[in-house]
């Protein structure tokens, strides 16, 4: 007992010991002996580059790497103790601990505080080189002063070889190191440190300079040929160069310069396809999407890459390209959204109605689900493609959309496509999401899909209206009348001149020059409040309710006669009033709607006379509108006021007025929660009336 009792002292004493040694510091090991790999890392052989050295070892808690434990090995008696981590991460994409980012910094300026010597300048340079990769690690993406500190390094080339660098810009210091002092121990460690500076470029989108610096570490003088056009000569370059072969005894390397170079030309080549896709240059685009297709990148970036490829097929009018590598995009990465919502575009383009609803279907359900942990990103490289190819079209094709968007598209289509009971069961939802809490809500930008939430609140009443739900669509439509009425004034007075040109109305914007925000937002308000109470006139109309009618429709009108617009001298027509404003388009609209309404149930009460005061009054609101003209021909004849109705009978033969009233000024499309009650409103052809007028003017002697 007492043998085994010494013996377990003993065993416990060595793992003291042997904690106590691996928690020594990485400033003190740096300095006390040169840096060489471990023993088992460099046995374990070659994988590819430097992923075996990631593969090989794991990070401790002191900054030192411990091998990975081979069968037989002896084990530690227990962990070494947990240090407390920093933001910084290893060649595995874990977290490191503050101690080794701060020691590769500690030693960089360490050795940069020393005379520059040939023999320590390769481990100097692949110390920065290192220190450079984890600080990209460490706030995933490039970050500013990288540049500055490779000026550094290469300023210490020239140092050593007593050439002066000083107040030289960064490309004449590598064509100056390159093609002048370049000595061939330090072949590897510029051609690496190279390779990083046209990372730091490209993601700065400076093709110019990378492929200025990838000419001189290829050696080549002139341009090379390109199988693309001149502008892919980066490409060519990027195939061209020979990195330098690295001795067994070079040290190690947390991204070899071989995985950086393919990581390189596919950047570039996906970088230079999205900058033709944005200027229109759609074959040099899609040559170069294909090339970066065929490239060292992650499941995310090459299910972007498909993606891209399909709007540009799509933009050449390729649908059917367009659709097979948007569904190839989905098979590489599922949790590529944007590909599945450019499909549903693609879908719209074709008129393949029930495919476009499946689509956004899917959509609308994917966001819903909770992200799962992202997979596609390769872990094992710390420079990505994903962090140097950076332009607006890819953060505009690539934005996550909101699920309230895609829920409104859902609704919209359904509604445009005559699904009424579906849109109207997507508008409910939506208006439920609206109304949960903040979290639901769109920020309001030019791209947002979502319109104003009064306009959502409109169609909805407009959908249940179509479907015979009056009630409800009367209690949606007070919704927004009970929550606009502190938001009008009393008198809304604006003036027009032919420069105050604006937005579609009711869509979020910069506000229309010449017209103060507030105005607008104003006038938007009474548009919604005039717009709620004709859905409600309507809805009693439909519930045969003539008098509740004939009060929401008065309300309407009353609603409107607080807008004055005042026009300027400029402004002749009101095609010009309505290009100066767009909401007056739509409050014209409105109020011919309010008037013929009236109008209508006045002659159900058979109140004739305040009926044909209500059209006639519609028609000068619109001269020449089809159905205030049959409104007010019908009221006329109803009358025995035979003369005035053979006069605008045949006026109205003359001008030959469009049949549809949506036809007669093209431009603006009016707001969807509009287009039913514009379809609506036009009378059905009278065989009769016609044939009496015939008769008339016949018998009176008229040309009929």
């Amino acid at each position: 007992m007492k043998v085994d009792s010494a013996s377990t002292r003993y065993s416990l004493r060595l793992a003291r010991d042997a904690r106590a040694t691996s928690n020594l510091p990485l400033r003190r090991s740096l300095s006390n002996r040169p840096f060489r790999p471990p023993a088992p890392i460099t046995a374990s052989g070659p994988e590819r580059g430097g992923q075996s050295a990631a593969r090989g070892r794991c990070p401790r808690g002191d900054g030192a790497e411990a091998p990975s434990p081979r069968p037989g090995a002896l084990r530690r008696a227990e962990p070494a103790p947990r240090l407390e981590a920093g933001p910084a991460r290893g060649p595995l994409g874990g977290r490191l601990p503050a101690r080794v980012d701060g020691g590769e910094r500690r030693a960089g300026r360490g050795l940069a505080g020393l005379p520059a010597a040939l023999p320590s300048l390769s481990l100097e340079l692949t110390v920065l080189y290192n220190s450079l990769l984890f600080a990209v690690s460490e706030s995933d993406g490039l970050v500013e002063g990288e540049g500055e500190r490779i000026n550094h390094g290469l300023i210490r080339v020239l140092e050593a070889c007593g050439v002066s660098g000083q107040d030289l810009s960064t490309e004449e210091l590598w064509q100056k190191v390159l093609q002048d002092v370049t000595p061939e121990e330090l072949c590897a460690p510029l051609h690496r440190l190279g390779a990083l500076q046209g990372a730091v470029w490209l993601a700065a989108n400076c093709l110019g300079s990378v492929t200025g610096l990838f000419r001189l570490l290829s050696d080549t003088k002139g341009p090379l040929p390109c199988a693309h056009g001149g502008e892919n000569e980066l490409l060519a370059l990027l195939k061209a160069w020979s990195v330098p072969v690295e001795g067994d005894t070079s040290p190690l390397v947390v991204q070899s310069t071989k995985d950086l170079k393919e990581i390189l030309w596919t950047s570039a080549a996906f970088l230079q396809g999205l900058q033709g896709l944005e200027a229109g240059n759609l074959p040099a685009a899609l040559s170069l999407l294909q090339a970066a297709a065929s490239g060292f990148c992650s499941k995310r970036v090459l299910a972007q890459i498909y993606t891209c490829i399909g709007c540009c097929t799509q933009q050449m009018g390729k649908p059917q390209t367009a659709l097979q590598h948007l569904k190839r995009a989905l098979q590489v990465d599922f949790q590529c959204l944007s590909a599945l919502s450019q499909a549903a575009l693609v879908y719209r383009q074709l008129g393949e109605t029930d495919a476009e609803l499946e689509a956004l279907a899917l959509l609308y359900k994917a966001l819903e689900t909770p992200a799962q942990e992202a997979v596609s990103i390769d872990p094992c490289f710390l420079i990505r493609t994903e962090l140097l190819v950076h332009t607006p079209a890819l953060a505009s094709l690539f934005s996550r959309s909101h699920p309230s968007e895609v829920k409104y598209l859902l609704a919209q289509r359904c509604l445009q496509a005559g699904r009424v009971g579906e849109a109207v069961e997507h508008y409910l939802d939506l208006l439920a999401l609206l109304q949960e809490g903040p979290q639901h809500q769109v920020p309001l930008h030019g791209r947002s899909a979502l319109p104003r939430i009064p306009e959502v609140f409109l169609e909805a009443a407009s959908a249940l209206e179509q479907l015979g739900r009056y009630q409800d669509a009367i209690a949606v439509c007070e919704e927004i009348i009970s929550r606009t009425g502190d938001l009008i004034p009393e008198t809304l007075r604006i003036e027009l001149d032919s420069g105050a040109g604006g937005e579609a109305p009711g869509r979020a914007g910069s506000p229309s020059p010449g017209i103060p925000p507030q105005q607008r937002e104003s006038l938007r308000c009474i548009v919604w409040r005039a717009a709620a109470y004709l859905h409600q006139g309507r809805a009693w109309t439909r519930l045969a309710e003539s008098k509740e009618a004939i009060t929401r429709f008065t309300r309407c009108l009353n609603v409107l006669l607080r807008v004055q617009l005042v026009s300027a001298a400029s402004i002749h027509s009101s095609e010009e009033m309505t290009e100066a404003l767009p909401e007056a388009k739509v409050l014209q609209k409105i109020r011919l709607l309010a008037l013929l309404g009236r109008g209508s149930q006045f002659q159900e009460l058979g109140r004739d006379k305040e009926a044909l005061m209500n059209f006639q009054h519609s028609l000068q609101v619109c001269p020449g509108d089809p159905a205030a003209t049959s409104h007010l021909l019908r009221a006329l004849w109803k009358l025995n006021r035979r003369q005035e109705a053979a006069a605008l009978w045949q006026k109205r033969h003359a001008d030959a007025a469009p049949a549809d009233g949506q036809q007669e000024a093209p431009g603006r499309p009016y707001p969807l929660y509009l287009v039913s009650c514009l379809k609506q409103v036009n009378l059905p052809h009278d065989e009769a009336l016609a044939r009496n007028l015939q008769d008339y003017l016949r018998t009176s002697g008229q040309d009929p």
